[in-house]
């Protein structure tokens, strides 16, 4: 029996961001002591075959940590040493704010999701930035960046900008977030007008690799549009998909009529038809999300065209050996099939 498996009642009988907060507690407690180097070792799965390169970062595997599980960069080392190839922190916003009103992540465990409406709360880029720029961590650290609630949508180039800037030197690579459906207004930025003036003023400001991150509630038409975009500021990646608002008729958990967005089990294979649906069109690499929790869903996203995919649902409900038992199950897939590592995988199930 794993250790997870016996605190996993304790922390469900929480609030889910209180037991979010006791976790990365923890987490912060271990980071930077011998305990992380215990865990490492424990966790990390060393082996050529998971190796993987993507918008000219090199990556030990492909599972990530998604944003939002580390707003505020305060625990990537720790993330790391659970074994993790990449660490996503944020969202990040040029203004700290609160975010919603508590409550605002609710669990749907007969479901294996979430829904959150927090609201990119964090504590801003003037503090995220210096503390990302002090860490010390062995794998690519993504910094995804938002729009503060209070700057009007006609200035959003000019705060995505700010953000960057002062994030610019702790980040490996960086994420347009104009998906998040808990932010008023913000999916209009996927229009193609709105899009391009925050990543020219990116682009401007030198940001590099740069990656935009889409909505699953997007039309075909409109992911087309934004992958327009893609090509024709020369960016480096998308992330495919971030949270929806649509609830599938098949969500069992009592919370499932709150509002803010959905994530985990119910929307793996949506998230995945996503990654087919932008690989066939790009050929930047896609960083595949949505409802991973165990190697084969990870594996069909990366044969659905994924270089890389990350997970926050599949933590929660998995616990903290998430990665390692994702990357050890891919080994198993790569030999099944017959391939040399992970970047063969790649895009084989494309026409």
């Amino acid at each position: 029996m794993r250790l997870y498996d016996a605190a996993k009642p304790l922390l469900f009988q929480l609030p889910a961001e209180t037991a979010h907060e006791t976790v990365h507690a923890a987490l912060r407690a271990a980071q930077g002591t011998p305990v992380t180097s215990a865990i490492e070792r424990r966790l990390a799965v060393d082996d050529e075959r998971l190796r993987t390169t993507a918008f000219g970062l090199d990556f030990p595997n492909p599972v990530g940590v998604a944003a939002g599980f580390d707003k505020n960069a305060e625990i990537p080392r720790a993330l790391a040493a659970l074994g993790f190839g990449h660490v996503e922190v944020g969202a990040v916003t040029a203004e700290g704010q609160p975010g919603n009103p508590r409550p605002r992540l609710f669990r749907l465990p007969e479901d294996r999701a979430l829904i959150n409406r927090m609201g990119f709360n964090n504590d801003g880029a003037d503090a995220v930035g210096p503390r990302l720029a002090r860490a010390d961590v062995p794998v690519p650290v993504g910094v995804n960046i938002g729009k503060s609630k209070v700057t009007p949508l006609a200035e959003a180039d000019d705060d995505y900008r700010y953000t960057y800037e002062r994030c610019a030197d702790g980040g490996d690579y960086f994420v347009v977030n104009v998906s998040s459906p808990n932010t008023p207004g913000l999916r209009e930025l996927q229009d193609r007008e709105h899009l391009e003036r925050i990543i020219a003023a990116l682009v401007d400001a030198g940001a590099s690799p740069l990656l935009v991150k889409l909505s699953p509630d997007l039309t075909d038409a409109a992911v087309e549009e934004a992958l327009a975009v893609v090509e024709d500021f020369d960016l480096d990646g998308v992330i495919t998909t971030n949270t929806t608002t649509e609830r599938p008729a098949s969500l069992r958990g009592v919370n499932r009529a709150e509002t803010g967005g959905l994530s985990g089990k119910p929307i793996e294979e949506r998230a995945t038809r996503a990654v087919r649906f932008v690989a066939e069109r790009t050929d930047v690499p896609v960083v595949g999300v949505g409802g991973v929790a165990d190697a084969a869903g990870a594996y069909a996203k990366i044969r659905a065209g994924a270089s890389l995919v990350q997970l926050y649902t599949g933590l929660v409900y998995e616990g903290p050996t998430v990665a390692r038992d994702v990357n050890r199950g891919l080994l198993d897939l790569l030999a099944r099939d017959g391939f040399e590592g992970v970047e063969e995988a790649v895009g084989a199930d494309l026409n």
